[in-house]
C-alpha cells in the first residue's frame, strides 16, 4: 500500500527547529511520508509543497504564539489552489498566554483546521488521529 504523504513544517516567522525534526522522526516512523518545508514558512510553502507532492495533509506546527496569526485565511487559500478537503492539522503553542484551551480551539476549527493541538500533546496522538482521519490500515 502507498504511503500517505503528510507536509510539516513551522509557520510564520518561528524558527523552533527540534520539535519539528522530533515530529518528522515520528511520523516518518509511523509509515508516513513526510514532506519536511521546515521552519520559517509561510503558507505559500505548506500549499505549494502540498501540491506539488499530491500530499493527504498538512500538519503546522507552531511554537511562539502567533500561530493564530500566521494560520489565519489557510483553509480559503488551500481551496483556492485546489487542494479542497485536505487535511489541516495544527498544534503546539499556537496562542499568546494563557487563554481557554475551548476557546482557542473553536477558533481554529472556524478557521477550517481539523484537528488541533493543546501544548504538550504527544506525537503519538496525532498519529493516531492521521491514521484514522487517512483511513490507514495497520
Amino acid at each position: 500500500m502507498e504511503k500517505k504523504k503528510i507536509v510539516l513544517g513551522v509557520i510564520g516567522s518561528d524558527c523552533h527547529a527540534v520539535g519539528n525534526k522530533i515530529l518528522d522522526f515520528a511520523f516518518t516512523q509511523a509509515g508516513f511520508e513526510v514532506i519536511n518545508i521546515g521552519v520559517l514558512s509561510p503558507q505559500e510553502d505548506f500549499i505549494n509543497a502540498a501540491k506539488e507532492t499530491n500530499a493527504d495533509a498538512i500538519v503546522v506546527s507552531s511554537l511562539y504564539g502567533q500561530g493564530e496569526l500566521d494560520c489565519q485565511g489557510m483553509r480559503d487559500k488551500c481551496d483556492e489552489a485546489g487542494l479542497e478537503g485536505i487535511l489541516l492539522y495544527v498544534g503546539g503553542n499556537i496562542v499568546v498566554g494563557k487563554q481557554d484551551w475551548n476557546e482557542v480551539h473553536k477558533r481554529f476549527k472556524a478557521m477550517g483546521f481539523d484537528r488541533i493541538y493543546a501544548p504538550g500533546t504527544p506525537a503519538e496522538t496525532t498519529i493516531a488521529d492521521l491514521k484514522t482521519d487517512l483511513k490507514v490500515e495497520e
